[in-house]
């Protein structure tokens, strides 16, 4: 298949066009100037660099034709801390965007699409007394970008939803998003961190599973995408044996000292006139759950592989520069 990936140059979009490669497919890219790196792409490979939002119509139907398939792999990560107020920020790069991109593939007679999401949308689901897209703008941005994207294209075009948790891994010319992190569990002694863990997985596996998406995804459905559960604490002491050659301590926050800090955070938001996608306060709760799940069922619908944690999270280290000055806490 022809297989345009809007946000190809970036993390995940970068590891799905690999995995259409491989296996045989022929893709396009369109992704935010400039390229990370020369040669990111195989050579003959069509990259477009260029803002979505900033493109016409015209321009994007162009981009779309002759396609079979798309994949939206971009928008705004919650790590960004745009100004106050947050939401019409990311309802521009994580709705709008996204809805108006699939529209125009269902116009441009496209059947198939694949929409990266957040599993933070599936527990605000199954979670309504926690109240996260009320309190948190990228939460709920990304709900409605699940709703209005399959509003707008089924059942003319199978758009399938990936919800993603935490992913690790690298590519080539970019410092990972976790890089504070990193920085933070190579400097400290001992590390503290709340109570609570999640669900993680290794980037070649999400490759696999955008591409199983657009192979068999069944149209219409929400996946949960990932591999392993993990406590906090565990998922600590085994990257600081990667990062500083060593298990250090892991001390667990009690949850209202970890609640005051992050009030600390909201505060300084406020203060420099900007607004967090995660209210810091709010985002205790869901901090501190366990937000686990089980990938059985979308490992076996989209045949991705599992495992591989440790080889990404020790790529994850190795991208991230000693000597950068990055603030965790």
């Amino acid at each position: 298949m022809n297989i345009l990936i809007v946000g190809g140059t970036g993390f995940l979009g970068w590891h799905a066009a690999q995995e259409f490669l491989r296996r045989g497919h022929r893709i396009s890219v369109l992704g935010l100037p400039p390229v990370p790196v020369e040669g990111l792409l195989p050579a003959g490979t069509q990259v477009h660099l260029a803002d979505l939002c900033q493109l016409s119509d015209s321009a994007v139907r162009a981009l779309l034709g002759g396609s079979d398939g798309v994949v939206f792999a971009a928008g705004a990560d919650d790590r960004v801390v745009p100004p106050a107020p947050a939401y019409p920020f990311f309802q521009r790069a994580n709705v709008e965007a996204c809805v108006r991109l699939f529209r125009l593939a269902r116009e441009a007679g496209i059947q198939r699409g694949v929409l990266l999401g957040s599993y933070f949308a599936h527990f605000d689901r199954i979670w309504p007394e926690l109240k996260l897209a009320e309190r948190h703008p990228y939460i709920r941005s990304r709900g409605e970008q699940e709703e209005q994207s399959l509003r707008a294209t089924m059942p003319h075009l199978q758009l399938v939803i990936l919800e993603l948790p935490y992913v690790f891994g690298s590519m080539p010319g970019r410092v990972p998003l976790w890089s504070p992190l990193i920085q933070y569990v190579r400097s400290s002694r001992v590390l503290l961190y709340p109570k609570g863990g999640t669900n993680m997985i290794a980037v070649q596996h999400v490759g696999e599973a955008i591409v199983g998406a657009i192979e068999r995804g069944r149209g219409g459905e929400r996946y949960l995408v990932g591999d392993e559960n993990l406590k906090w604490t565990d998922f600590l002491s085994r990257l600081s044996l990667l990062a500083a050659g060593k298990r250090k301590p892991v001390i667990t926050i009690p949850t209202f000292l970890f609640r005051l800090k992050m009030q600390s955070v909201a505060r300084r938001h406020k203060s420099s006139g900007k607004e967090s996608g995660l209210d810091p306060a709010a985002f205790t709760k869901l901090m501190t759950a366990n937000t686990f799940f089980d990938p059985g069922p979308s490992r076996r619908a989209l045949g991705y592989g599992q495992g591989g944690l440790d080889g990404a999270l020790r790529d994850t280290v190795a991208a991230c520069p000693h000597d950068l000055q990055t603030s965790f806490w």
